[in-house]
């Protein structure tokens, strides 16, 4: 390990792009530290602290819509901004063509993306002034609010949402590893102390001590990350043969090779989508108090693990033929001469490909319902408000951990160099 860690340093290039990734993320965290004017702080984090949705937000922000920072939005508005992105590709024709014409239809498909999340971060901004300025604890008001301050702190939040997009663009063109992916990891890992501050303050002696509770917390958390290790390891390669082709005078052999499609293709998606669902009707509530009853009803007891559970199964199947459009995908083989050994092209292979996903979607769907569940669990059982590490923390931790470690890996090897990888 350590002289993977030398090797790194020795190339030039490398040791430039982690760096300026570094910057960056000192950057961010500065930002994230710097509240809004007119804000009252110490009420805020009081408020936010009660969980909820926003705690939540708060959580995937890296505690800075806690005191309302420059970047207290975190990167919640790209990510639904992407997601709907990637639906309304599949559903609108000329999105779908943007993204068949190559990088150019890639480029338009992400300056879209780029206004949409601003819109989202906009009426973000909107929503959260509003209710803050109508919200005190203790009898001490968030907010004094004034229009200039309201409008103030809205396109304080906005500007901080644009800058932190190019901060992950920038990381993406010159640093290394997905910028997005890499300031929300960074996002949780901020969070890690207070949650195990939250652990040992908060954790119920009914069902033991509090060391207790704190060793299977621990324990339990350990080995979700084994599992979602596996998880998003795990995968179904389907053989693919490529015919024999004559062209001009010359016979090319056809060749053998497999796609790999994982037992969890959708990531970490269906867990933030269905929490960013079933949350909703608790922020419509702050604005609309008869919903309360009802979205109480959907954040609580066993409605809660039901509706849940369901969602994000719905949504990994949703996201999963997203990515991979069994009938595009047997079209691609088609025009190319490649089939699956034993299937007829075109149709019969759609099928194919269908059957298969359905059946390793299931399983994969089912293990992220029950990672995502986890904190629920350790409440009910040792009544931790939270652990060291939710649900989707884990997935997005490992997740982010092992494609950046991939991408330093291919470096290395590409320099000859000894990597993490054995």
């Amino acid at each position: 390990m350590l002289r993977t860690f030398r090797n790194i340093f020795k190339v030039a290039d490398l040791r430039r792009k982690i760096l300026f990734t570094l910057l960056i993320i000192l950057l961010y965290r500065v930002g994230s530290a710097i509240p809004s004017p007119g804000v009252n702080t110490q009420a805020l984090g009081k408020l936010v602290e009660e969980g909820g949705v926003l705690g939540f937000l708060n959580f995937f922000s890296g505690g800075a819509l806690a005191q309302l920072a420059i970047f207290g939005l975190g990167i919640m508005p790209y990510i639904t901004a992407a997601i709907i992105m990637e639906m309304l590709v599949a559903v609108i024709p000329k999105l779908k063509e943007w993204q068949e014409e190559g990088e150019s239809g890639r480029r338009k498909i992400t300056q879209v993306t780029r206004y949409l999340t601003l819109g989202l971060a906009l009426m973000q901004s909107i929503g959260l002034v509003y209710t803050f300025s109508r919200q005190d604890v203790d009898g001490t008001p968030i907010v004094q609010f004034t229009w200039l301050k309201g409008i103030i702190i809205i396109v304080t939040l906005t500007a901080g949402m644009a800058l932190l997009m190019w901060f992950g663009e920038l990381i993406t063109e010159r640093g290394i590893g997905n910028g997005m992916s890499i300031l929300i990891f960074v996002s949780i890992i901020a969070r890690v102390p207070n949650e195990f501050k939250t652990l040992i303050t908060q954790t119920d002696l009914r069902y033991g001590s509090i060391v207790y509770g704190i060793i299977i917390s621990v324990v339990m958390s350990l080995g979700v990350i084994v599992a979602v290790i596996y998880l998003d390891q795990g995968e179904r390669r389907i053989p693919v043969q490529y015919a024999k082709q004559i062209r001009g005078r010359r016979m090319t052999m056809g060749g053998t090779t497999y796609i790999p499609l994982k037992i969890n293709t959708s990531g970490v998606i269906p867990i933030i989508f269905a929490s960013s669902v079933i949350f909703f009707p608790t922020m419509l509530a702050q604005f609309i108090p008869g919903l309360k009853g009802f979205a109480e009803t959907l954040t609580q007891g066993w409605l809660y693990f039901v509706i849940y559970t369901g969602m994000i199964i719905f949504f990994a199947y949703f996201y999963t033929y997203i990515v991979f459009d069994p009938y595009t995908q047997a079209e691609h083989l088609k025009k190319y001469g490649a089939f699956v050994p034993g299937i007829r092209p075109g149709t019969p292979t759609a099928v194919y490909f269908g059957k298969v996903i359905n059946r390793i979607t299931l399983p994969g769907s089912i293990a992220l319902a029950a990672i995502a569940l986890l904190p629920a669990v350790m409440f009910y059982f040792f009544g931790t408000r939270q652990i060291p590490f939710g649900g989707a923390a884990i997935m997005i931790i490992v997740g982010v951990a092992l494609e950046t470690m991939k991408q330093i890996e291919a470096q290395l090897q590409m320099r000859h160099y000894e990597g993490f990888l054995r």
